[in-house]
């Protein structure tokens, strides 16, 4: 029977996952940011800041013994065999990560009032209900120079992180500068029901669906992503997601109101594969329409299904 002192575990376990991967499997190794890593195997396993996360199958970890027993499905006493007897062969190189700085978010002027913001998203069917609650709770903002809606994602500890602006006059779409799209617009629920949009406007048309059908549209978690796009990947799961799933692990369902186009149809397929079973995933597209804003816009009268066809 195999064994491995308490030393020989605490050497091993001295190895990182990033240096592992740089000094014995480079080319399993794929930058995909400045400071951030995925595994060739692995789209889903995101290696930063000195730590990993496996976000397809819930597991992450800090060293390359994690790594080789939650991943590679190594027995505990062979990986650390493993890491010895490479490290012994070939010494490896240290590369420290330098701990990535968050951004810092830049909110334009803000206007005294939300006037404007107001009667954009009332012409656009979204309830002075769900306005009302967005404004209270700073997820919604009105620039002062062009009157357009800002739209405000927070991590978990409360700081802005993002924000997605939308002109109020045209088809203005854009970011702000220092925008995190980890943490996109979202307002948080109490079930373990996720509902996912492909933009803000999106996600307030729904809860105001909710709210006209006399349902609780503050129960479930509500969550638009920070852009969706056309991908050869067929398993793509977008960071706002992976990074909501993160930040909430009770939660067990989705459901998907991506737009009824080539790429909101494309989006949710890689969303499906990319998520492998690990939640229950119903793909919902709104069944009129090409968004749920549609869909609201006709449910309210608004908008015709003769409208579709012009």
């Amino acid at each position: 029977m195999s064994y491995v002192s308490p030393e020989d575990i605490a050497l091993a376990k001295e190895m990182d996952l990033l240096t592992y991967l740089q000094n014995y499997e480079p080319q399993n190794l794929k930058r995909v940011a400045r400071s951030t890593y995925c595994t060739r195997e692995h789209d889903s396993l995101k290696i930063s800041n000195g730590k990993w996360h496996w976000f397809s199958r819930g597991v992450g970890g800090k060293t390359a013994l994690d790594y080789l027993i939650k991943v590679k499905d190594i027995p505990f006493i062979e990986a650390v065999e493993t890491i010895l007897g490479r490290a012994a062969v070939k010494p490896p190189v240290f590369h420290r990560q330098k701990d990535e700085k968050p951004r810092e978010l830049l909110l334009p002027v803000l206007n005294d009032t939300a006037d404007r913001v107001i009667r954009y998203l009332k012409g656009r069917g979204i309830h002075p209900v769900i306005i009302d609650y967005c404004l209270k709770n700073k997820l919604l903002f009105e620039s002062r120079d062009y009157h357009n809606a800002v739209f405000i994602g927070y991590d978990p500890q409360g700081k802005m992180r993002y924000g997605n602006v939308r002109g109020t006059m045209g088809d203005y779409k854009g970011d702000l500068s220092g925008s995190d799209k980890h943490y996109s617009f979202a307002i948080p629920g109490e079930s373990d029901t996720v509902h996912l949009f492909e933009s803000a406007i999106d996600l307030l048309s729904f809860a105001t669906l909710e709210l006209l059908e006399g349902r609780d549209w503050r129960q479930n978690h509500l969550l638009s992503l920070a852009g969706v796009y056309k991908t050869k990947r067929t398993d793509v799961v977008p960071i706002a997601l992976e990074q909501y799933l993160k930040d909430h692990p009770g939660v067990k369902t989705l459901r998907l109101h991506l737009d009824n186009d080539e790429i909101g149809r494309g989006a949710a397929a890689g969303i499906i594969s990319g998520l492998n079973g690990r939640y229950q995933v119903f793909d919902e597209p709104p069944r009129y329409g090409k968004d749920v804003n549609d869909r609201l816009k006709m449910k309210i009268g608004m908008m015709k299904k003769d409208d579709l066809s012009r």
